[in-house]
């Protein structure tokens, strides 16, 4: 069993969700974050003055999946999310120290 963390812009998070349930997988989490890497923010306009946006919207999608399902959607993710950009977003992958997930 393996914990997918999947960081991603807000306009990917769809591609991104379809093709994780594409793949079965049963179990995830989504949320909105924020948060910056190279692109550092950027300079935003609000009644004629400029002011930086220091953390810029993201996606947070984590995923509880088998070996199989993590090394699938750590090759299908890259591909859906992918915008040539900097900023795209990245792909955490965690091992989880029980064999079965605990259910109650």
């Amino acid at each position: 069993m393996k914990q997918l963390t999947i960081v991603v812009k807000p306009f990917r998070a769809e591609s991104v969700l379809r093709a994780i349930a594409d793949l079965g997988v049963t179990a995830c989490a989504v949320r909105e974050a924020k948060g910056y890497g190279r692109q550092k923010g950027y300079l935003d306009r609000y009644r004629g003055s400029e002011y930086s946006t220091a953390y810029l919207p993201k996606v947070e999608i984590t995923v509880w999946a088998t070996d199989e399902q993590a090394t699938a959607l750590n090759e299908a993710v890259p591909k859906v999310a992918r915008t040539g950009r900097i900023g795209d977003g990245k792909v955490f992958v965690v091992p989880l120290a029980w064999p079965e997930p605990l259910v109650f």
